[in-house]
């Protein structure tokens, strides 16, 4: 593989016709393994004239927000340098001059950025039910299995098995293992197709890392952010949310409020990262584990407008549905309300309609009709306040990850009516873990207090 890459890179210095093969945009580990794997065989069973390049769909500044990636390709010994990234090779560019066909991997429908390449798509494979409207006209290979790089296993053990060395193998294994949340038949993302392929990797190469160890490093560097800086712990894991011309980011971060709030230079980082990402309040829920193993949420509100920040805080303080209830924790800083969230079953998903609820709040004391602002006849400082709120506002819209498409649904001759796959098989987040190890954790307890009566 690492040989591979290597002329990958030396093809892109050369003014030729190249196969891109391209995973999704979110570029996790099984959309980045099924790209790099799938070129490589392509590469190693089609004749010499064509070469086949995989694509990692991001940036390459993109990559460290991304540690399972990061700590996978460093176990395998891949070094980040022979990867290439979307920034790197103008595909538009190749596609005006004739020299492009793609093969997507991990996704059948380009974005709208990407719409004009739709007629260079060659080959599609991927592992989420089709949407028929907007997939391209060409062939296309679908199955819903737990993860895409079990079908890519599959088209090697079946094309060209004698190909597949331990570390194209090794990647393959860890990346099923950890999409299927280590083949756990209670979890019910692992398919049929997903065992199989796995045991089988395991039988030609019975070296390779036990499961759960696999599983285990994969999960804990998926959600490790000690390597990151501020910007890119907020970056993250966002979502956005806007009214009017005012912008909200609410970030996840996987630590102790307390700690995150004593790093170097924060409230400068807070506010170079409302400035580029054109935000005028950023709240932050930090989520850990206590010594008990007990679940802990707290809430950070960084604002520097008095008026809409003291709104928002109203409506979180006094919600009853739900109930946050929140005390209010130690801050140095005036543009910044820390809390101590009592009611840890309040995800982000659901503070969400709050935090717009809160919006709605602030523009109805403010009397302002929709699109404008009270600029005239206020005093000066009003003014500037106002000026300034303009440099860091967003035209309303929908966030990036309300634009991104829906999951298409399934197909009616690949499913019954009403199947629970019918929306694609679920994704595990590191909120959705939290909120199941939670509500655990609040049965256990409750179980204890009634066994002790």
């Amino acid at each position: 593989m690492e040989d591979y890459l290597q002329g990958c890179r030396a093809a892109l210095q050369e003014s030729r016709p190249l196969h891109i093969v391209l995973g999704n945009e979110a570029c996790d580990l099984d959309s980045m393994v099924s790209a790099l794997a799938l070129a490589f065989y392509l590469a190693k069973t089609t004749e010499a004239e064509e070469v086949f390049v995989p694509v990692l769909n991001i940036n390459r500044s993109e990559l460290p927000l991304r540690g399972d990636n990061v700590f996978f390709l460093q176990k395998i010994n891949i070094p980040e340098s022979l990867l290439i990234f979307r920034d790197e090779i103008d595909l538009h560019a190749l596609h005006q001059a004739g020299q492009l066909t793609l093969i997507l991997v991990d996704h059948h429908v380009l974005p709208k950025g990407d719409a004009a390449l739709e007629e260079a798509v060659a080959e599609v494979l991927d592992h989420r039910p089709i949407e028929q409207r907007h997939c391209p006209p060409c062939p296309v290979s679908v199955e819903l299995v737990g993860s895409c790089a079990t079908l890519v296993t599959e088209r090697i053990l079946q094309g060209a098995p004698e190909i597949l060395d331990r570390q194209t193998a090794a990647l393959l294994h860890g990346t099923i293992i950890l999409d299927c949340v280590n083949m756990d038949l209670k979890v019910g993302k692992a398919t049929p197709k997903d065992s199989k392929y796995v045991e089988k990797l395991e039988a030609l190469f019975p070296d390779l890392p036990k499961r759960n160890d696999i599983f285990d490093s994969l999960q804990k560097a998926k959600f490790d952010i000690s390597g990151l800086t501020t910007e890119q712990m907020l970056r993250k894991d966002q979502k956005t949310i806007s009214r009017q011309d005012t912008k909200v980011a609410i970030s996840a971060i996987y630590m102790d409020l307390e700690a995150f709030l004593q790093r170097s230079g924060l409230i400068a980082d807070l506010h170079a990262f409302c400035q580029s990402h054109n935000c005028d309040v950023l709240v932050t829920m930090t989520i850990f584990f206590n010594t008990h193993n007990e679940p802990v949420r707290q809430l950070a509100i960084f604002c520097p407008h008095a008026a809409l920040r003291m709104t928002i805080c109203g409506v979180l303080e006094h919600s009853h549905s739900p109930s946050l209830k929140l005390t209010p924790a130690p801050s140095t800083h005036p543009h910044l309300q820390a809390y101590l969230q009592g009611n840890t079953q309040v995800s982000r998903k659901k503070l969400l309609p709050l935090l717009q609820e809160a919006l709605s709040a602030y523009f109805d004391s403010m009397k302002i009709p929709s699109g404008q602002r009270e600029t005239e006849g206020v005093c000066r400082e009003q003014a500037d306040k106002e000026l300034d709120r303009a440099g860091n506002s967003l035209v309303p819209g929908l966030s990036q990850d309300e634009e991104e498409p829906p999951l298409p649904p399934t197909p009616m001759n690949s499913l019954v009516d009403e199947c629970p796959l019918d929306q694609g098989l679920p994704k595990l987040s590191a909120e959705v873990i939290f909120e199941k190890c939670s509500q655990i954790s609040q049965s256990q307890s409750t179980a204890a207090s009634l066994s002790k009566k």
